[in-house]
């Protein structure tokens, strides 16, 4: 099924279910007000919200309407825990490459991951807004998992049974102040602005076999200024599944439901043509771009964004249809 959480002036906005085509939608007041109710009581509402769902579908709904994605808020407007990965060794070996540094041994059997803020997500067609473009404004398109409650000491198999929703996701970079934050050794925190997330999000049986073991086998196709820059494979060169990177959260402590979980920047290799090295699908972020330039050429030539530049993420499936929807969002200055 598919789920989404309107705009409706409140904080935690009002629950509705999706069709699968994303044309229209159903409040699933009776049901559940909020996503977060949802997460709490699995096992009893969302057989509930999937019979909704079929009903939908059918076309037999009674008090259907059209589905605008621009009214939606993230499908969980505010968590309790917004923990994000870097699952795609391709994309550290890179940016390490571009500045003359090697890959630690266990970046290769341990993910990395940052906990970023998650008391204030943005909706999919919401605008970014930031300070200063000296800041480095960079885009990351990636994969995300809603999870149930995961207990510590899961093994990855077992966190893996724990993934209730899957969503895309843009987490907003400021490239220019992750330097100095890095070099306290403390982590990010003021280079992380709010994150972005896709108008639905889908149980992961609506993706049918391309979700298998922890990966999801679908291209997320970015758009900068109506440009494809990416056009990369979530699934294929994901060296660490969701399992496992949920499973790395609870080696020290409990996974509640409403945390969300992300993939960190989707990333491929390049194929060798001719001799040379060649990046055909593109790239998921500018700093990746900017990594492939140094490498290439000793220094970077695309620049960061702008204000008044605009970014679409999207992913569709085996049927050529949006899976999750859109995220389509313009940079602002701060006023």
């Amino acid at each position: 099924m598919k789920l989404a959480t309107l705009k409706d002036g409140s904080r935690d906005g009002a629950l509705v279910v999706v069709s699968r085509d994303l044309s229209t939608a159903h409040y699933a007041t009776g049901i559940a007000a909020k996503m977060q109710q949802v997460l709490d009581d699995w096992n009893f509402i969302s057989p509930q919200l999937q019979d909704l769902y079929d009903t939908l579908n059918n076309g037999k709904a009674r008090h259907a309407f059209p589905f605008d994605p621009k009214q939606c808020m993230a499908p969980l407007p505010r968590a309790y825990q917004w923990a994000d990965g870097s699952a795609y060794i391709n994309h550290v070996e890179l940016v390490r490459l571009a500045r003359g540094s090697e890959v630690p041994a266990n970046y290769y059997t341990e993910p990395l991951m940052y906990q970023g803020g998650s008391d204030d997500f943005l909706g999919p067609y919401d605008v970014s807004t930031v300070p200063s473009e000296d800041f480095g404004i960079d885009f990351e398109a990636e994969v995300a998992v809603i999870t149930g409650d995961v207990k510590m000491g899961s093994t990855p198999e077992q966190a893996l049974e724990g993934v209730r929703l899957l969503m895309i996701a843009n987490d907003w970079s400021l490239r220019n102040l992750i330097p100095d934050e890095l070099a306290k050794s403390f982590g990010f925190f003021q280079s992380k602005p709010a994150t972005a997330f896709s108008p639905v999000a889908v149980t992961p049986d609506e993706v049918g076999d391309a979700w298998n073991g922890g990966k999801l086998s679908l291209t997320i196709q970015s758009q900068w200024n109506g440009r494809t820059v990416g056009m990369c494979d979530a699934g294929q060169e994901m060296t660490f599944h969701f399992g496992q990177l949920i499973a790395h959260i609870c080696k020290t402590r409990n996974v509640r439901a409403g945390s969300i979980v992300g993939s960190g920047t989707v990333s491929n290799r390049a194929i060798e043509k001719d001799g040379k090295k060649e990046w055909v699908k593109g790239y998921s972020c500018i700093a990746e771009k900017r990594a492939i330039e140094t490498i290439l050429d000793g220094k970077p030539s695309t620049a960061y964004m702008k204000f008044g530049d605009t970014i679409r993420i999207e992913m569709k499936g085996k049927d050529g249809q949006s899976v999750f929807g859109a995220i389509e969002q313009k940079v602002v200055q701060l006023a």
